[in-house]
């Protein structure tokens, strides 16, 4: 048991060093080349490799590393897998995932190639439960390492879940939702889950105000009401 905790803290040490915390990247010094962004991402997901360290490892199917454009000006963060991505090894491919693609494809009109998701957390919670908090911590560098070699234009914060361990917030999602914070120079845009727009409806209409002000961000055109 000794031997796996110090493991795991040096590679969460190693993981911060390289991407985490305190990492800031100058874009405009030094652009990544698309080839150069898919290796490192690749490199990333071989360091993670048959990852153990924490408890969720234990009823996992399949790592969900994440997936998309390594070069997308937008990144969608969710929380977790649920049972399809858990199954599929992809991200947002179950009811809330067809949500996603709905919002991506019909709203904003790019496919979600264009777009890079993943989630805070990259194995399936039993359940569908929250992430523990040493869960979401101990994930959290491979996701900022994520950041780190896409470098978005924008991020979108996908619920409660994702900007309580991106951004450090407390407050519910209802009063973050369509607000601009920051992470690393980066935009960053909170809106609810699209689980939550499965649940209540209603508030899809928000969530469009939020993706119109995300479309803004990265120079898309947004589509007139027929």
């Amino acid at each position: 048991m000794k031997k796996k905790f110090e493991e795991q803290i040096k590679l969460r040490g190693e993981l911060l060093k390289q991407f985490g915390a305190g990492y800031y990247f100058e874009r405009e010094k030094k652009e990544l080349q698309k080839s150069d962004k898919i290796q490192l991402l690749e490199k990333l997901r071989k360091k993670i490799g048959n990852c153990k360290l924490c408890e969720l490892h234990l009823q996992r199917q399949n790592i969900v590393f994440g997936a998309g454009n390594a070069e997308a000006k937008i990144m969608f963060i969710g929380e977790a897998p649920g049972e399809d991505e858990d199954i599929q090894g992809e991200p947002f491919v179950g009811r809330a995932g067809g949500v996603l693609t709905d919002i991506i494809t019909k709203g904003m009109r790019i496919s979600r190639e264009d777009v890079y998701i993943a989630n805070i957390v990259k194995c399936r919670p039993p359940e569908n439960r929250t992430p523990k908090p040493m869960e979401a911590l101990t994930c959290l560098p491979f996701l900022k390492g994520q950041i780190a070699i896409i470098s978005p234009q924008v991020i979108v914060c996908l619920g409660k879940v994702a900007v309580s361990y991106l951004l450090q917030r407390g407050e519910p999602i209802g009063q973050l939702r369509g607000r601009w914070f920051d992470y690393n120079g980066i935009p960053v845009m909170a809106t609810f889950h699209p689980s939550y727009l499965l649940r209540n409806p209603s508030a899809k209409a928000d969530v469009w105000k939020d993706i119109q002000e995300v479309m803004k961000k990265v120079g898309l055109p947004i589509p007139q009401k027929k």
